[in-house]
């Protein structure tokens, strides 16, 4: 499927994955184009997990110049408003006091916009924005052409199917109804490439060219389940940017093959060298390029050293091990094959994150948390019911029998006051007119 969407919109074409509304994949050519340039503010992204702005049946305002009054732009916006259709903004520049009205507006849920920058400068602008104007059957506004952007109305507007802008690109796409002014636009851009002599100036030339003609080609995933559809997504863009890189600089051995035999060329190059720290370097080096293999190996169960020493002892470029047959055969007649760029770019990294270690005093890594060893637990004992005593019968208290109330007989007593002027109080035959007593 990625054979034939890049079989037809070329090599420089652009091919983009979507959710697809069956479980078949489907292949779809549409017309459409692709530029460099992101949204100006996050506030405008629709898909918080994918940053990006997606809108479907939109409008594009093209602007040749900076808008900076927001003014300029209400009767557009307030028709936007009214009919409910979301806007995308390409203008030269927008000032933060135009901008920030679209955002408001945005945020609040009142209005669905976005703003871009326009794609190139100085004239190149120029041509880009009349590219999207024919594309999109839009008009690009002009002060030299007698439009105005506060006096235009929705004429002026382009339309589009979907418009999907990321950080650094945006993606437009059209319903193909205006194919033929398109066909003749890039008629009129290879007139001009036939007279131009300069270099530079044909490869720009054929870029627009590229652009409008080439189409864009979108893979539907199709799949049973959500979880099914997210892991073939995931295995098609790996597919389609391996491809891409293959396209750029070819191909090479895989299987870590290309790496092994590379690491032959080492000793020739150690033998250069005068230091001895460079040459245990060169050493580590080429240790480092058949690791691959001895990787791929062990995980297929097979001793790696052995693998290594029968890959090598063997001229022929492309023979090396299948870890997949568990056999050793030719691996390009077997499809076993890395994109160039991927091993360079990998060489590359990985030189430079080594040239990191060397010159840093202290690495800061995540130490890995090891799992404590779980305690036995005792077994579980049987929920055996307590035995309780018997029940005791219910026998009532005996209580004492009631006593006779007795009256109680008082203490024998006897006062006498005599008028002698002496007081005597007898108690049991105790007086105490027996002693003397000062009043």
């Amino acid at each position: 499927m990625i054979y034939d969407a890049l079989l037809q919109v070329g090599k420089k074409g652009v091919v983009t994955i979507e959710q697809g509304k069956c479980t078949e994949n489907n292949l779809q050519i549409v017309e459409g184009m692709q530029f460099d340039r992101g949204y100006l503010s996050p506030y405008f992204v629709t898909d918080r997990r994918r940053r990006i702005v997606e809108f479907q049946n939109c409008k594009l305002l093209l602007d040749h110049k900076k808008i900076t009054n927001p003014k300029e732009m209400f009767k557009l916006l307030d028709n936007a408003v009214q009919e409910k259709y979301p806007m995308v903004i390409v203008a030269e520049g927008i000032e933060q006091e135009a901008l920030a009205p679209v955002i408001r507006n945005k945020l609040r849920g009142v209005l669905k916009a976005a703003a871009i920058k326009a794609p190139a400068f100085g004239e190149r602008k120029s041509h880009y924005l009349d590219d999207i104007a024919i594309l999109t059957g839009g008009t690009v506004v002009r002060d030299e052409m007698g439009i105005i952007l506060e006096d235009a109305n929705k004429e002026v507007l382009g339309t589009a199917t979907k418009v999907v802008i990321t950080k650094d690109a945006t993606l437009i796409v059209t319903d193909g109804s205006t194919r033929q002014a398109v066909e003749k636009r890039v008629s009129q851009i290879r007139k001009l490439v036939e007279n131009t002599e300069e270099e530079f100036q044909k490869k720009i030339l054929n870029e627009r060219i590229a652009r409008l003609s080439g189409g864009i080609a979108i893979l539907q995933v199709g799949a049973q389940t959500q979880v099914e559809l997210k892991d073939k997504q995931l295995r098609i863009e790996d597919a389609l940017n391996a491809t891409k890189a293959a396209i750029e600089e070819g191909v090479v051995v895989g299987g870590g093959g290309s790496l092994l035999r590379l690491s032959k060329k080492v000793d020739g190059i150690k033998e250069l060298l005068d230091n001895e720290e460079q040459k245990i370097g060169a050493e580590i080096f080429k240790r480092a390029l058949s690791y691959p293999v001895k990787l791929i190996a062990k995980n297929a169960g097979v001793n790696g050293n052995v693998v290594v020493e029968k890959i090598l002892s063997n001229d022929n470029i492309g023979y090396g091990y299948n870890a997949a047959k568990d056999c050793y055969e030719d691996l390009m007649k077997a499809g076993i094959m890395d994109p160039s760029k991927v091993v360079r770019c990998c060489l590359e990294h990985a030189a430079s994150v080594a040239k990191t270690f060397l010159t840093s005093d202290a690495v800061v890594v995540d130490i890995k948390e090891t799992q404590p060893f779980p305690r036995r637990m005792p077994p579980k004992l049987p929920n055996i019911p307590r035995r309780m005593p018997p029940e005791l019968p219910n026998i009532p208290r005996r209580m004492p029998p009631d006593l006779p109330n007795i009256p109680r007989r008082p203490t024998p007593m006897s006062m006498s006051m005599p008028n002698s002027g002496s007081s005597c109080l007898r108690n049991e035959g105790f007086c105490f007119s027996d002693f003397p007593v000062s009043l």
